[in-house]
């Protein structure tokens, strides 16, 4: 093992490092971190030079322990933006409790809390990557997205090597936004799709487009308006973004599939819910239709 340097950060309450971990064993198909026992590995694409780190947990459970890979001495800096990434990753800053709170009253969300107790909504902090894999995962199964993701990463993105391990970095807008759609047949990524990735890099490659412009807009209608405005953004994607990425609690995948089918399971019934319906069912859920969302989600994968 070569010398590397360590971080601390401490983990807010609720937090369970074991769903965490349980989260990100999804798919073997994630390009972008990998996870080994109880350890995390990734590359954060910081600087630039990325850093990449193993993420544990402390005895007592109070604090992550981070070990920086192949970097014996950190700048101050560097290690503000380390666990700056890392605490938007696992969201560590927002206050769980009122949701729980109001979950437990809802006969739904009671279920999913009780479940995944100290799951936080894990990220994706790059504004280009949330969208890319919005528009991937498009009308397709996860497991496919999930091919298609690494396909897509492993094609375009660049990887650094550390301790016999190759880490990947997403793709960066100006890669996808010189292709044509043609290049990305061979990895089974439709005309569309393909149209519709190359736009949104674009439109970020020449500063059209930005997670600080969207974080600057003045509500949340406002901002889905923005996204929707791109080709190949519906509500469904951009709410996907808003939710995983700008971290806009209310942000609602109304439509999502997935969404239908965990409320179907969990309310027995034997048909799936219509939109109204779910409207009715998130009258309590206000403010935090994006942790609701995402719970249920996790009741399905």
């Amino acid at each position: 093992m070569t010398k590397s340097a360590l971080l601390q950060i401490q983990v807010p309450e609720p937090f369970s490092y074991g769903e965490t971990i349980s989260y990100l064993q999804r798919s073997p198909n994630e390009p972008l971190y990998q996870v080994e026992g109880d350890k995390v590995y990734r590359l954060i694409p910081i600087g630039e030079e990325p850093a990449v780190v193993e993420i544990g947990e402390s005895t007592d459970g109070g604090t992550l322990l981070v070990r920086i890979i192949g970097e014996e001495t950190v700048s101050e800096q560097r290690q503000m933006e380390i666990k700056a990434f890392i605490r938007e990753w696992f969201d560590f800053d927002h206050d769980l409790l009122p949701f729980y709170e109001i979950a437990r009253q809802d006969s739904l969300l009671s279920q999913t809390i009780d479940r995944f107790h100290g799951l936080r909504n894990i990220g994706i902090p790059d504004l280009f990557e949330a969208l890319c894999w919005g528009i991937i995962g498009q009308q397709i199964n996860l497991t496919f997205a999930y091919k298609l993701k690494r396909r897509f990463v492993e094609t375009y993105g660049q990887s650094t090597e550390r301790e016999d391990r190759t880490f990947w970095r997403f793709p960066v807008p100006e890669t996808i936004a010189a292709l044509k759609p043609e290049d990305m047949a061979p990895m089974q990524m439709s005309v569309k799709k393909s149209e519709y990735l190359i736009g949104v890099a674009q439109l970020m490659a020449d500063g059209s487009l930005s997670k600080r412009q969207l974080l600057a807009l003045s509500d949340f209608e406002t901002i889905e308006k923005r996204l929707t405005g791109i080709r190949g953004i519906g509500p469904w994607t951009a709410n996907y973004a808003l939710m995983r990425c700008l971290r806009l609690p209310n942000a609602f995948p109304i439509a999502d599939v997935g969404l239908h089918n965990s409320i179907k399971a969990l309310t027995g019934s034997s048909v799936k819910p219509t939109i109204k319906e779910i409207r009715q069912m998130a009258e309590g859920w206000k403010g935090w239709e994006s942790y609701a969302t995402f719970y249920l989600w996790r009741m399905l994968y």
